[in-house]
């Protein structure tokens, strides 16, 4: 199952932290969850595997 491990606001910082989560060797992945008034996505969840939740949060407080 997949788990949201991170709600980032911009694709960019999505991307940023799915290469970083991937470098590490977990799987990720990023699905945009809402729409501006325009129709641009405006957020985005970054998902781990459920086994790799504790991994994936530590290395998001790393590097915070």
């Amino acid at each position: 199952m997949w788990t949201v491990v991170y709600i980032a606001r911009t694709k960019d910082m999505a991307d940023k932290l799915q290469k970083i989560l991937e470098d590490d060797g977990m799987l990720v992945k990023v699905r945009p969850i809402c729409k501006s008034a325009d129709g641009s996505d405006t957020g985005y969840e970054v998902l781990v595997p459920e086994s790799e939740v504790e991994q994936a949060h530590g290395l998001i407080i790393d590097i915070q």
